[in-house]
């Protein structure tokens, strides 16, 4: 069952950025529940880089602050360069996010709701399927500025 727009009706394969062990199971929880599949959590930017690229996910929720430091942005631009995904910040660092976002569409601040997790999932698979999304950005998400 998705949660939020119901038109965008494909599971997406998410894979999660977080060195918190708690917060990776509870989003990982938060997107089974959304009809989401979850293709791995990494801890650290070796493991988030190597799984990016091995488990082809749709979409990378990734922290700022990593098991190895700040690293997270690392990780963006590293999984960004392959167009095929779709990176998200999440985290309580926004401050540490570079200019250009390093080629993530916006970050959701910590701590979020499932509401705007939902949300920012349906109008990426809308983005994905050629539809334009039905909705803005929701409270708690801010896209990266344009290019």
């Amino acid at each position: 069952m998705r949660g939020g727009n119901a038109g965008a009706d494909a599971a997406l394969r998410i894979l999660v950025v977080e060195d918190e062990v708690l917060i990776a199971l509870e989003l990982e929880c938060l997107l089974d529940d959304l009809g989401h599949v979850t293709v791995g959590i990494a801890g650290s930017s070796t493991e988030a880089i190597a799984l990016g690229r091995a488990a082809e996910p749709d979409v990378a929720f990734v922290d700022i602050h990593l098991v190895d430091g700040p690293t997270g942005v690392e990780v963006a631009r590293a999984l960004s360069a392959d167009p095929r995904i779709t990176v998200v910040f999440m985290t309580a660092n926004a401050k540490r996010i570079p200019d250009d976002f390093a080629g993530a569409i916006g970050v959701i601040a910590k701590p979020y709701s499932e509401r705007v997790v939902a949300s920012i999932l349906d109008w990426v698979a809308d983005r994905r399927a050629g539809r334009a999304p039905e909705h803005g950005a929701p409270d708690g998400f801010h896209f990266a500025p344009a290019p």
